[in-house]
């Protein structure tokens, strides 16, 4: 078992200044990989010393000098690649193929990202009535990150923070330490100075809370459920620091009869079951148009049974388990609200797939004749639990996407174009993916309504982490 107890706290790995154990376990298998230590309010206050200190020098450096640094990452990173893909597929459980091609690749493609959006960044601007406008760094950051996409979400935090000459305070989560931890040595490789990034694990109760009321944090950026998401937003209104929140979605996913069904509603199945339904912008309220529902329901049914699920340390297409026993719990109550109140089980169920008696394996399970007033309709259920629900009429179609408390994401299926963007104009969520049209890296990441405030990636992620400052000058002679 690994010993990871200490923290990475200006420039060096420490020890906490209380031992407070916790094990990490391998969610497949239920066995400790790892033991860690959990942060308290004391450890929080040297991370953000050291933050604060660094800050007076780091914040002073060029965007070249930060360019330099940022392409040492890459390169290190880069030659860590699979040993960051194993150790999500270790502690998340993702399987390996996905762990490779999906969570891993995004620690590449959003760092080049923002080394793209940085080469094109004005730090200093002239307006149009001649004053002068300065972007600057806003600060000591606090960063905390979830499970799920670990690295993803660690580079969309951390990243941005480093590039615009802020320093930061990672606390990344208790279930998925490990490529944390793995990120820090490889910044600490790449020559970035002591205090700049610095990172202490722990839980949101104890650690997290004191890094959004510190009064030293001038900025909180949080990725999680919609629930802690608040609670950080009100820890930090006492100091009034700069807080962006990317939390939960329910995105609804369109399907009119003019789509290619075969195609599009086997992707959009694919693409909610993918990490085994554990991201917040998956497709899990199919609306499909009457017309052609009982079609769709067949290819559902067909390709949701197709759907396999495997040890995470194999190759393949198969998905692996859900994080923690807490979050089979959750998966599982979810699924028998569903059944109870008369959502017409298609596949799946309560319980554990045949063979996964050990790890907290779930049945990938579709449901249909859904209403929208469901809790398997409007609770955010992660895990691979879908939802399918019947329209009439595009109107109908869109108030039913806009029926939700979320607004992360939307997906349209449709074949014809202005349909597509007539509808997509109209969905209140940050981001609409038509026909399959992926997310791409340096495109803004955000939501609408309870899914949060900020963009993350690329030009949109940057000004999240700066300050806009006007010089006023005298008029000309």
């Amino acid at each position: 078992m690994l010993d990871k107890r200490k923290f990475y706290i200006n420039g060096e790995w420490i020890d906490p200044i209380e031992p407070k154990d916790l094990e990490v376990l391998n969610p497949a298998t239920e066995q400790p990989i790892a033991v860690i230590s959990m942060g308290t309010a004391a450890d929080i206050d040297r991370a953000v010393a050291a933050a604060k200190k660094a800050f007076a020098s780091y914040s002073q450096t060029s965007v070249e000098e930060r360019l330099a640094l940022l392409e040492k990452l890459l390169s290190i990173y880069k030659r860590r690649y699979d040993e960051m893909a194993a150790t999500i597929t270790m502690e998340l459980g993702a399987p390996a193929t996905m762990a490779r091609e999906q969570q891993a690749d995004v620690g590449v493609g959003h760092l080049q990202g923002f080394i793209d959006a940085l080469r094109r960044l004005k730090t200093r601007d002239r307006l149009p009535n001649g004053d002068v406008m300065l972007r600057e760094p806003i600060g000591v950051c606090g960063l905390i990150t979830p499970w799920n996409w670990p690295i993803n979400q660690i580079a969309l935090k951390v990243v941005p923070a480093l590039a615009t000459g802020c320093t930061c305070v990672l606390k990344p989560s208790e279930f998925t330490p490990l490529n944390a931890m793995l990120y820090a040595e490889m910044i600490d490789e790449a020559g970035f100075p002591a205090g700049v990034f610095n990172l202490v694990n722990g839980d949101g109760v104890s650690a997290g809370a004191a890094l959004s009321k510190h009064k030293d944090i001038d900025m909180m950026s949080f990725t999680g459920s919609t629930r802690a998401g608040i609670a950080v937003s009100k820890d930090a209104a006492e100091t009034v620091k700069r807080v962006t929140l990317e939390l939960g979605g329910k995105s609804p996913n369109i399907v009119f009869a003019d789509a290619d069904l075969e195609d599009r509603v086997t992707g959009s199945i694919l693409e909610c079951f993918n990490n085994s339904g554990q991201s917040c912008d998956a497709p899990t309220r199919m609306l499909v148009e009457r017309s052609v529902y009982d079609k769709v329901v067949e290819i559902a049914r067909r390709v949701g049974a197709e759907a396999k699920v495997g040890d995470p340390t194999k190759e393949g297409s198969h998905i692996g388990p859900l994080v923690s026993h807490v979050q089979y719990g959750r998966v599982q109550a979810l699924i028998e609200a569903g059944i109870a109140e008369g959502a017409k089980l298609l596949i799946g169920g309560v319980g554990k797939p045949e063979g996964f008696e050990t790890g907290y394996f779930v049945k990938p399970t579709i449901f249909a004749d859904v209403d929208n007033t469901m809790r398997i309709a409007r609770e955010e259920v992660f895990g691979p639990v879908l939802a399918i629900i019947p329209f009439d009429t595009e109107e109908e179609a869109i108030r039913i996407a806009n029926d939700t408390n979320y607004g992360l994401a939307a997906y349209v299926q449709t074949g014809d174009p202005k349909r597509a963007e007539r509808v997509a104009a109209r969905l209140r969520a940050g981001m609409v993916h038509i026909n399959g049209g992926p997310h791409r890296y340096g495109s803004p990441f955000g939501g609408y309504k309870q899914s949060g405030n900020g963009r993350e990636g690329g030009m949109f992620g940057l000004e999240d982490f700066l300050e806009v400052k006007t010089v006023h000058v005298p008029d000309a002679a």
